[in-house]
Order: C-alpha cells, then structure tokens, then sequence
C-alpha cells in the first residue's frame, strides 16, 4: 500500500506537471486508483447543471466531486467486464444536445462562449459524458440482473413500510379504444410517391445528397435532423417492410424503391452493415388528412358507437373487426400504460385528447368519436373510447396496487445491491481527497482514510 500511494502520488504531480508544459495550471481535488479528477472537471460539472437547472442537494464541490469518483469506480468496472456502446447511438444524443443548446441559447458562437470550448470540443466532451453514462448503467443492470422478487417478499416489503413511506396513488382510469384511419384520395398518396421519386432521381443524379434532403423534408422527427440516419438496428427493431427493403440494400450509393409502412411511405438508403445488424437513412413523407375524411370517419365510428350503446354488439366484438389500432386491435382493445405495464393510467398519462374525453366519462360508458393524434405514427386518427375502470385516489395497498409495490421492492432490493458493491468497491480502492477539497460530509462512507 506504501508503493501504491507513492505511485499514485507521482501520477498526479506528473499530470499536473504536464498541464503546465501547455500553460494550463490543473488542480487535482481528488485520486481514485490511478485516476485524478481535476478541478477543472468539477467546474465544467457543475456549469453544465447550472445550465440545465439541476438542483445539486448540498455544497457542490462536495457533491460533484464525489459524483465523478463514483463514476470512475464503475467505468473501472465496465473495462473488466468490456462493456462497448453503440457509437452511433452517442453521435445521434450528441447531435441532438448540440441542437437543443443552439436553439436555447442562440447560435453556435454563443454556446462556444457561454461553455468555453469550440463546438469540436464540445462535442467530444458530451460524447464521452453519455459513452460513461451507458457504460455505467450496462454495468448496473449486470450487477441487479439475477435479483428475482416473490409475492410473499412484497408483501413482507409492504408490512415493513413505514406508514409515511406508503405512495399516495392519484385517480387512475382503465380504458379500451377503437381507431380508424381516415380514407386518403389516391392523388394524395400519388403526390406523396411523385416527390419520394424526384428526391431520389436528384440524389442519383448527384444533385442533391439524400442527408441533405431528409433534413429538408422527412416528416420522421426523430431522423430528420441527423440527415435521416436511425442508427444500426436489427430486423426486430424495424418495421417488417422497411426492414424487407433495407437488408437487401447493397450499394450505399443507390436509393431504395418506395416502401410503405404503417407511419408513412419511405425511400431508403444504405449507409453499412455489420453482420445482422444495419444502419440506414430514410425520408418520410405522410400523406395528408383532409378535413372532410376526418368527418367522415367521424360519422361511422359514431355509428358504430350508438350501435354498441343500443346492445347489437360488444366494444371487444367490434374491436377486433374494425380497430386498425394495432397495438390494442388484438387485446379487446385493452390500453396498456408502457411506463408500467399495467391498464392503468393516471390521467396525466394519457393521450390529452383521450383524457379530456375520459374525465367526463363514467364506467361502462362509451364515448362519441373524436379525432386525436396518434402519438406513436404521428397522424390524426378517429377514436373512442369505453372507460372500464376508474379507481380514486388512495394510499397504495396490496389488493389494488401490487405491481407499485413490487416495483418500489425490486428498486430497493436493486439499490441495496449496488449499494453494498460501491461500499466494498470504496474500501478496496485507493483515494486521496486533497486538503482544500476534505471539508465536507459525504453521501457514501469511506472516502476518508
């Protein structure tokens, strides 16, 4: 242990010895192994939570210190379990941020100002924030995978929860829905198909570039503005038919026939392969509703309703006929709440066009139809809805709310887990906090030798 801190010690003053060399006076606040963190860092921490108004509970250069020496001992830890990340993934949430920050604050010079670094720079430092934030949370879900919970363990968590520590569950409602789409004229799916042609007759005839024109006109938000790029996915991760299309894409210079899709029609173009996997750019365009067929629809899921109210058929009988909602076609048009996984849902949670129809609802009751906007395609459709649960608000107990209490059990068993990792991880790891950066009371234990 003598040789480590001396080593360690040397590692430090060379690494400041170094910054010097280029002009750069670099305070070491902490050592954790072999690794400093620099004073530097903290700042840099700590301006960019300003900028985003998270609060920091306590002295910040308390906190952040100890923030970023966690971080080490877990990134220690994913290079002995040689955890990777999807670099582009990172390229996509690094161009995403870099956008956020130019819309808020105005134009690349001024972020460039208000951080202190060229945009370069600035990319590169975010990359390397969410390749650690990944590779830290892969090494998290390693450490908790194997813990199983029983139902006798939440109900022996739920017995052991101390009378202020039960949640307080707002009014949840449980809801089936049925949607149509509404008829489009085949000149607008044949202008659509006409513009999808002449986009990729220019990036054929080396006009335009395919990224250049899926930021200009893809109606897909979330590829538009990285030039229509969606990152390496496997088959199981795409449409059927635009995965069809895309793995038989061959030449990156050529461009896709048109594909139509539940979201819209596509043209697509190769960017690579990597064994099953392939990363792609795509233009979408959406074919437009006129108001007349909203009404239209309108007019017949109406019918349908009064039919329902009348007894001639179930809600679950016409569900399966008629819903061209796939996600609930097949469950009796059952809404399943994906923060949770259950049927419930806080009226928070819900689409605001269902919400607003369903907190004027009671059980058993079916709703007129209305137009909304199909959160999940991005498309107006024509719903309604049964309301076939609504539970008030009340403290949390077992015969209505398992599942939150089996999750509040899993998430301390998984807590208690990694708790006790970083506890022993502290213990065995050398740590040097310097004298100007030791005052302080810390939120795990050990830190001080």
């Amino acid at each position: 242990m003598k040789f480590q801190k001396i080593f360690i010690a040397l590692v430090a003053f060379v690494a400041t010895a170094v910054s010097a060399q280029n002009n750069i006076v670099e305070e070491v606040a902490w050592t954790i192994g072999d690794q400093p963190i620099y004073k530097s860092e903290i700042e840099e921490l700590y301006q960019q939570l300003l900028y985003e108004r998270t609060p920091v509970n306590g002295d910040p250069y308390c906190v952040i210190p100890e923030r970023l020496a966690i971080e080490k001992l877990f990134l220690h830890q994913a290079d002995i379990d040689t955890v990777e990340v999807q670099e582009s993934m990172i390229s996509q949430q690094v161009d995403g941020w870099i956008n956020y920050l130019v819309t808020n604050i105005g134009t690349k010079e001024k972020v460039e100002e208000y951080f202190r670094k060229s945009i370069p720079d600035l990319r590169e430092w975010r990359a390397d924030q969410l390749r650690n934030q990944s590779r830290m949370d892969q090494v998290k879900r390693n450490m908790v995978k194997d813990i199983k919970i029983t139902p006798s363990d939440v109900q022996k968590f739920y017995k052991q929860l101390p009378e202020d520590s039960i949640p307080f569950i707002p009014l949840q409602v449980e809801v089936q829905i049925i949607t149509i789409n509404p008829v489009i004229p085949r000149e607008e799916i044949d202008d659509v198909k006409a513009r999808l042609r002449e986009y990729s007759e220019r990036v054929v005839n080396g006009e335009t570039s395919f990224s250049t024109l899926a930021t200009l006109y893809s109606e897909d938000p979330g590829s538009a503005s990285h030039g229509g790029e969606i990152g390496f996915m496997g088959r199981g991760h795409l449409e059927p038919e635009y995965a069809a299309v895309a793995f038989n894409l061959n030449d990156p210079k050529k461009v896709s026939k048109i594909v139509e899709t539940q979201y819209g029609y596509h043209i697509i173009q190769l960017i690579e392969k990597r064994g099953d996997r392939i990363n792609t750019r795509h233009i979408l365009l959406r074919p437009k509703v006129a108001q007349e067929d909203l009404r239209k629809a309108q007019v017949r899921l109406d019918s349908v309703a009064t039919q329902m109210r009348e007894g001639k058929f179930s809600f679950e009988d016409a569900t399966s006929i008629i819903s061209q909602d796939k996600d609930t076609r097949f469950s009796r048009g059952v809404m399943t709440n994906e923060q949770t996984g259950t049927t419930r849902f806080e009226m928070s949670q819900l689409p605001q066009e269902i919400a607003r129809v369903v907190n004027k609802m009671e059980p058993g009751e079916i709703s007129d139809a209305f137009v909304m906007m199909d959160p999940k395609r991005n498309r107006e459709v024509v719903a309604i809805v049964k309301l076939t649960g609504r539970i008030p608000a009340h403290k949390a107990n077992l015969a209505d709310d398992f599942q939150t209490i089996k999750d509040m059990c899993e998430n301390t068993a998984r807590e208690k887990v990694i708790k006790n990792w970083l506890s022993k991880k502290i213990k065995d790891t050398y740590v040097r906090i310097e004298e100007n950066w030791s005052d302080c009371t810390f939120e795990n234990e050990g830190w001080k030798r």
